[in-house]
């Protein structure tokens, strides 16, 4: 007795009977307030972000090349109408990581007619008139050389130091490589003069646009991605609606035929995935002996046409190995889990019996889904704004003392101001890209909120569905006669008190998460910037800290899920329901263990067997090895990108079907924990749980109250 009471001690006092309580309570009033008022403001903060940011930003910069006054080269109606190709003073420039942050290059660019085809210096050509000519087109259209020397047009940057043989990409000038015997030249050429007095080699040249063609090659493979959509996206449509209809089918059959369709689920799943084994194993050795099938994944590196990697065995090999994984886990879990299976199937019938009772529930993630999405491209449009909201800056440089050096000028304007007059020598630059303005000040700062707010919206639409749905089902478990006692629209009369009372429960709960998944962002970030520094004590410490923000965030989504659960039937708000849910799954620690984790476990495989379904069908559709329908499937630059889809997609939804099972397993066991605490079985004080769960746990009411 000791022993017990010391055990309740450390984790709070079980539930006391009480006689009036029915379930979800209905007399409640609004908790966490601060927070409720909290993410009001940040909402309109958010759209405040984002008006600024459509206001400054241009999503045309992401596409279409702009010189460094910002205009678009090319375009119809402006002096560049000619001119569609982007030239840069100096592409060696473009090495800078700043042209993955601000899609620009930190150097002077203007529109040309046509990229150059020779290696040529200004030094050597401004006395060339032939020359000249032909150089003169890569200078700044308003330059005028009269009265310069060359060390003047250098320092003013009218014109490039030099010019190299060049190919136009995407409607930029990169430099023409090519490759003989393995020594890489441009223009036929290893060495080039920098127009500075220096000889240089080739690949500074090729390092350059190497870095500045980041950005254009994922550019390049999101337009073939795009393509392969075009031709596609009513196939994929059509692969989803099955998706969708098996998992309804999958759900249904689960409501009539729990037990049947759980062991069938089992080794369904099996089957799948020795076929996967079995498949992977067979192309592995049909490229046994193909030429260039023998190259480690480590030197092909990163490639943008992905069906290379699908030629190589050592792919194979590694899809072969993860399978055989994941087959072996699941067949040792399937093992020594074999008796808690039983207890879980039962509180997946109770589930299935509840869902039937409340068949909008299967509806409602949808509503969910599609406040997520909204999310998603809402954060997606603003960061795009923000991104290209950079211009052209230029700031006043002379040699002499001036008033105005490193003030910020207009070069259309400049020499009709006084700077002129006072400072005869100030000549108005390119300086960066950026911005002088407070909001270019805080545009980091921007993106930060913007992607904070994200996660935090994000979560607070998943957290008002868990709510919900909690509510939902917990109006039905504590019906004593079910159906009969339930009422009339559970699913609205739950999402009404939802966000009549408990908005703010939701914000700071999902603040909370947000907060740490923005923590783990930012470590991710470093951790990029990280690999390629030599530095193992911090990698080794930053790993760590991933490693713990990760642990926190899967225990957070854990506690939250429970403490909506608990603010769903009690109303108490986030902290006190957090900490009673915490209370009482620590007061049956085993049975959240060896039941609830297993319903999970079993509903996971549900959702695998969903997607190996549609992915196989897929795989062999859009890759035309079904020879009946070979003519129809579309031909495609990618044919991941459908299959990819598809997946992902068959994923969500099935997700979305088996989440509401997941919900109503979470709320039954939790109330059914309560049950047990609150009730003995007697006719004073008689069980809530349905027959099935009483005979499987061998409780039973001993009175009247027995005829539930």
């Amino acid at each position: 007795m000791g022993a017990e009471e010391n055990y309740y001690g450390k984790h709070g006092e079980p539930q006391k009977y009480d006689p009036t309580f029915k379930g979800p309570i209905h007399n409640r009033g609004c908790t966490d307030i601060i927070c409720c008022i909290l993410i009001v403001i940040a909402i309109l903060g958010y759209f405040v972000v984002g008006f600024v940011a459509w206001t400054h930003g241009d999503p045309r910069k992401v596409i279409y090349p702009t010189d460094s006054r910002g205009q678009f080269c090319g375009q119809l109606g402006t002096t560049n109408e000619k001119k569609p190709f982007l030239f840069y003073f100096n592409i060696m420039k473009c090495a800078s990581p700043m042209v993955l942050l601000e899609f620009q290059c930190p150097t002077t660019q203007i529109c040309v007619e046509k990229c150059p085809q020779k290696f040529m210096t200004y030094l050597k050509v401004y006395q060339n008139q032939q020359d000249w000519n032909y150089y003169r087109q890569f200078c700044k259209p308003e330059f005028n050389s009269f009265g310069k020397s060359p060390p003047e047009v250098l320092r003013d940057g009218d014109c490039p130091a030099m010019i190299t043989p060049s190919k136009p990409f995407t409607q930029r000038c990169f430099p023409a490589v090519s490759s003989k015997k393995g020594v890489i030249m441009v223009g036929n050429e290893t060495l080039f003069d920098d127009g500075r007095g220096t000889t240089r080699n080739v690949t500074d040249l090729v390092e350059g646009a190497k870095k500045a063609n980041v950005v254009l090659e994922a550019r390049q493979v999101a337009m073939k991605i795009f393509e392969d959509y075009t031709v596609s996206w009513y196939w994929i449509i059509i692969a989803l609606v099955i998706a969708m209809v098996v998992s309804l089918i999958f759900v249904v059959l689960l409501r009539f035929l729990a037990g049947i369709m759980v062991w069938v689920m089992i080794v369904m799943v099996i089957a799948v995935l020795g076929y996967g084994i079995f498949h992977c194993y067979m192309e592995y050795a049909r490229l046994k002996g193909e030429p260039g099938s023998d190259v480690n994944l480590t030197d092909l590196g990163f490639q943008t046409d992905f069906r290379v990697y699908l030629h190589l065995r050592q792919t194979w090999l590694a899809f072969m190995i993860i399978l055989c994984i994941m087959e072996v886990i699941i067949i040792l879990l399937l093992i020594f889990l074999r008796k808690r299976i039983l207890l879980a199937i039962a509180l997946i019938k109770e589930a299935s019996r509840a869902v039937g009772y409340i068949m909008c529930s299967l509806v409602f993630p949808l509503l969910t889904f599609l406040l997520v999405c909204l999310c998603i491209a809402y954060w997606a449009i603003t960061a795009v704004f923000l991104s290209t909201s950079n211009e052209a800056i230029y700031k006043v440089f002379n040699e002499t003392a001036c008033q105005y050096a490193g003030k910020t000028c207009n070069p259309e304007t400049f020499n009709t101001t006084n700077i002129t007059k006072q400072c005869p020598d100030a000549r108005c630059l390119f300086a960066f890209y950026g911005g002088e303005s407070y909001y270019h000040k805080y545009l980091l700062f921007f993106q930060i909120y913007n992607v904070f707010m994200f996660l935090w919206l994000a979560n607070f639409v998943i957290a008002l569905g868990q709510v919900t749905l909690a509510g939902a089902f917990a109006s039905y478990y504590w019906a004593f006669k079910k159906p009969d006692d339930m009422p009339a629209f559970p699913i609205f009369a739950s999402l009404g008190r939802a966000l009549r009372y408990h908005t703010g429960s939701l914000a700071f709960g999902s603040l909370i998460l947000a907060i740490v998944q923005l923590i783990r962002v930012i470590l991710e970030y470093l951790d990029h910037q990280l690999k390629s520094s030599e530095n193992a004590c911090a990698k080794f410490f930053l790993c760590c800290l991933k490693c713990c923000f990760w642990c926190l965030e899967k225990f957070i989504k854990f506690l939250n899920r429970n403490a909506y659960i608990m603010i769903a039937i009690y109303g108490t708000n986030f902290c006190t329901s957090a900490r009673n849910a915490f209370l009482l799954l620590m007061r049956n620690i085993v049975r959240v263990a060896v039941v609830d984790k297993v319903t999970d476990f079993l509903l996971f495989l549900g959702k695998l067997l969903v997607v190996g379904c549609t992915g196989i069908l897929a795989f062999f559709f859009f890759t035309h090895r079904i020879k009946i329908i070979q003519d129809t499937a579309p031909h495609l630059n990618y044919y991941w990108v459908p299959i990819l889809t598809v997946v992902i997609g068959s994923y969500l939804i099935a997700h979305g079907f088996f989440s509401v099972y997941g919900m109503c397993v979470d709320t039954l066991f939790l109330c059914f924990l309560e049950d047990l605490e609150r009730n003995d079985g007697s006719a004073e004080r008689p069980y809530f749980m349905s027959t099935r769960l009483k005979k499987l746990l061998s409780k039973k009411n001993t009175g009247p109250a027995e005829t539930k």
